[in-house]
């Protein structure tokens, strides 16, 4: 009975730490989500502005921040799935920036840095949409 009573409380306390780290990862992929939006609204105001050095930069950002999401998704989550082929798409577009550089005419990199910011701004919309509990 003492080991059967033991056993269901490991159980449960397994459960609840990964209840915590799903609850974790959505947080995570919030707070990076937040950061990919500013780095995304800040890369096309730069692009506005001539700054292909900036736009690189902030591009690079919404690159790394969209990555991380993606791992902190909850597989099991539909919203999560949902967000993946907008990341992929900002991804995608942001390494078209990276290829072009700094060095050219930043009209050049608006175009694909814009729907770099299309694309983070749909993603969210179903990231913010997970559950915290992950399902």
């Amino acid at each position: 009975m003492k080991t059967t009573l033991c056993v269901v409380a490991i159980l449960l306390s397994v459960s609840g730490l990964a209840q915590g780290a799903l609850a974790a990862s959505v947080k995570d992929a919030r707070e990076h989500g937040a950061a990919m939006l500013r780095d995304a609204e800040d890369m096309v105001m730069h692009g506005g502005m001539g700054d292909a050095k900036a736009i690189v930069h902030h591009c690079r950002e919404v690159k790394k921040h969209a990555e991380a999401i993606i791992k902190a998704l909850p597989p099991a989550d539909q919203h999560g799935q949902d967000a993946l082929p907008h990341l992929r798409d900002a991804i995608t577009y942001c390494e078209r920036v990276a290829k072009m550089g700094d060095d050219v005419d930043p009209g050049a990199t608006l175009n694909p840095a814009t729907k770099a910011r299309a694309a983070a701004r749909e993603a969210m919309k179903h990231v913010t949409a997970v559950k915290d509990g992950g399902a």
